[in-house]
């Protein structure tokens, strides 16, 4: 969904994605798991923690009849909705775990979608809104608010608001809070009033002056109704903010203890041309809409899209053509590394070559997916190379959390895009046999850029009854892969022609054990490691402190093979916080955390401004950079990734370099896996 060429910073290309054609959101999840037995009186927002597969199942529902947006089910879990159950202590808990649900609904299904964090009025209208003061509202809008974002929603929708007033500070809380989109939409009466007598147009023009994204109305007494309220509205101009649209199917009725909407699925298919010509760009559905309804709809959104598409048939010929010359090359990337002359060493990868030739290498690391759908990441690549990256890392089921095989996705991804891929492969799971069986496999295909990790215990993951192997360690596997590039296994027996394996090898540079790291380096060294990628690093003090060691082990050259700084953008203050507090591996300077405490809703844009400024520091001293995502934000990488290439654009290949980055062969990518932005790093 994410337009490659896009770029910028979430609220731009949030924009830019309007621009390319309307955005089809979920239906209800309140009334869908109440279908599924859910008690009509019980909290919802408690299903997050007591029955995470059934929420997660209705997400995934959603994305296979085809939205391309889901909301998390975090409505009420505000502090003083959730204070009715006796669960107002774990606002923050709720949203997370809401948020991660979704997020992972979405890895599973293998589509491309948005998570939007749910967030509704603090209290129902019905039953009459509690009093409270401003600062009270504002704090119980950003505490949901942040459990969100620390959750890693890319969006935040304020919905089923009646009260301006309070959806007005709900947004500039958002705004506040972050830089991700916001949706504000509002309920109307048949009058077409809110309760304090504003009119659509007049809260509109309110909700646009607060920062909203995108402005809607939703819930309602069915799709008539609310298109009503949105025409009065009146459309979006150039540079002001989208039209939403999400009605309920009709109105209900109680039949046999169970609330029954009128409004069928294909009723939502055939107005949802009529939702489109009232100039929504979003659309979906809230209380009684379904799966079905949604896939009807995306059924009516697909044949007018097509439609509207026909005329530009003649031109997207080429595109088909180059398309098809681009796979040849696809296709003989593969032939190159796997049929070397007989009796010959296979050539150096292209990051080996980039790497002696003093190119600053970038390289940015992407998950497999969690289902059988490579799609997704296969666009997360394109996004990447689009933007300039000389080669990604695929990570290895990073926090034993159980993945597509890496191998796999990197051959996806070099069969499709001839885009150069690192693997990640740690000991944990494969005995010795395995692990040679891999790699020779690995090799045959072209993927010959190896990382070796020793890798997390099952018991962190999905499966902590499950056992690791562990024949050898991240250090005996270079070992195992130095032995291929002699022709020989690791046994000594010859597999009749040398590898070509370049192999890289993690360094924890702020490790609280720093002794037993660094002489754990050396020994990676000596085994024959030709490239260094470092875990994430935030200030000029810390990488000056890791080049200082290294030329106090190594002599005053310093690391004698080169190194690829790893950074991973941070995008809010929560998120500096918890890096530095609750993920192994990551220190982050204090002044680096009081400047993302000082972004507020900048954050995202900051936290790309000091990872460039920190890269262009050092660029004299390492021989590139290795970029971690967080919550799987490759756009943000994307954008880093193009201010560097505006630096060292892909034609310049500089004539040597200094220090660490003269060193000649190498390749690699480093250890830590992008679940490191929400839970911790892979061990090296």
């Amino acid at each position: 969904m994410t337009d490659p060429a896009s770029g910028g910073l979430p609220r731009q290309r949030f924009r830019n994605r309007l621009a390319a054609g309307p955005i089809l959101v979920d239906g209800g999840m309140g009334t869908l798991l109440f279908s599924r037995g859910v008690p009509q009186r019980a909290c919802l927002e408690e299903l997050v923690a007591s029955q995470p597969d059934l929420v997660g199942a209705a997400h995934r529902e959603y994305l296979e009849a085809g939205a391309e947006l889901i909301e998390t089910l975090s409505f009420g879990a505000n502090r003083h909705r959730l204070t009715a159950w006796g669960l107002e202590g774990r606002v923050g808990d709720f949203n997370r775990r809401a948020a991660r649900i979704a997020r992972d609904a979405r890895e599973v299904s293998g589509r491309e979608a948005l998570v939007g964090g749910s967030v509704g009025p603090l209290g129902s209208p019905a039953r009459g809104m509690p009093a409270m003061s401003e600062a009270t509202v504002r704090a119980a809008f950003r505490e949901q608010i942040e459990g969100l974002l620390e959750g890693g929603v890319d969006l935040i929708v304020l919905e089923t608001f009646s009260d301006l007033g309070q959806l007005v500070v709900a947004v500039d809380e958002a705004r506040r809070a972050s830089d991700v989109p916001v949706i504000a939409s509002l309920t109307f009466g048949e009058e077409l009033r809110l309760a304090d007598g504003t009119n659509p147009r007049a809260a509109a023009e309110a909700l646009a002056t607060a920062g909203a994204d995108a402005i809607g109305v939703n819930c309602g007494a069915g799709p008539v109704a609310c298109l009503d309220a949105l025409q009065a509205m009146g459309q979006s101009a150039d540079g002001e903010p989208a039209r939403s649209i999400m009605p309920n199917a009709g109105l209900p009725q109680r039949l046999e203890g169970r609330f029954v909407y009128a409004a069928s699925p294909t009723y939502f298919g055939t107005v949802t041309q009529r939702l489109l010509a009232a100039g929504a760009g979003i659309i979906g559905g809230c209380c009684g809409t379904t799966p079905e309804h949604i896939a009807e709809m995306r059924s009516a959104l697909d044949a007018l899209m097509l439609a509207g598409a026909a005329a530009a048939d003649s031109t997207s010929a080429p595109d088909k053509a180059t398309e098809v010359t681009s796979g040849r090359s696809r296709r003989s990337l593969v032939e190159r590394a796997s049929n070397p002359a007989d009796g010959a060493a296979p050539p150096p990868t292209r990051l080996s070559e980039l790497l002696s030739a003093g190119r600053f290498v970038v390289s940015v690391e992407i998950d497999p997916p969690r289902s059988i759908r490579i799609d997704r990441t296969i666009e997360a690549a394109r996004l990447l190379r689009d933007a300039g990256v000389d080669v990604v890392n695929v990570s290895d089921s990073a926090m034993a959390r159980v993945r597509m095989s890496a191998l796999s996705v990197a051959f996806g991804i070099q069969h499709d895009l001839d885009l150069e891929c690192l693997v990640h492969c740690t000991t944990r799971d494969r005995n010795l046999m395995a692990l040679e069986s891999e790699l020779l496999g690995a090799h045959a295909l072209g993927v010959r850029n190896i990382i070796a990790l020793t890798g997390d215990p099952p018991r962190i993951g999905d499966y902590p009854t499950g056992t690791g192997v562990w024949d050898v360690d991240s250090i005996g596997l270079i070992e195992i892969l130095t032995r291929l590039n002699l022709a020989e296994d690791p046994s000594g027996s010859s597999i009749g022609q040398r590898a070509g394996f370049t192999i890289a090898c993690a360094l924890d540079s702020t490790a609280a054990d720093s002794a037993t790291e660094w002489d754990r380096l050396e020994r990676k060294l000596e085994a024959g490691a030709h490239l260094v990628m470092t875990q994430p690093l935030y200030s000029v003090d810390q990488v000056e402190a890791m080049l200082a060691e290294a030329r106090r082990r190594f002599g005053p050259r310093g690391m004698p093979v080169p190194i690829l700084l790893g950074v991973l953008p941070l995008v809010s203050t929560r998120h500096a916080e918890f890096l530095h507090n609750e993920v192994p591996g990551i220190t982050i300077a204090e002044e680096a955390r009081a400047a993302m405490r000082a972004a507020g809703e900048r954050g995202s844009e900051v936290g790309i401004e000091m990872a460039d400024r920190l890269l262009s520091a050092m660029e004299g001293e390492v021989a590139g950079t290795y970029i971690m995502p967080s919550f799987g934000r490759y756009e943000q990488c994307a954008e880093l990734v193009r201010r560097i290439r505006a630096r060292h654009p892909v034609e310049a290949i500089a004539a040597g370099a200094t220090g660490a980055a003269g060193a000649t062969s190498g390749a690699a990518a480093g250890s830590a896996a992008s679940a490191a932005a929400t839970a911790g790093r892979a061990a090296p």
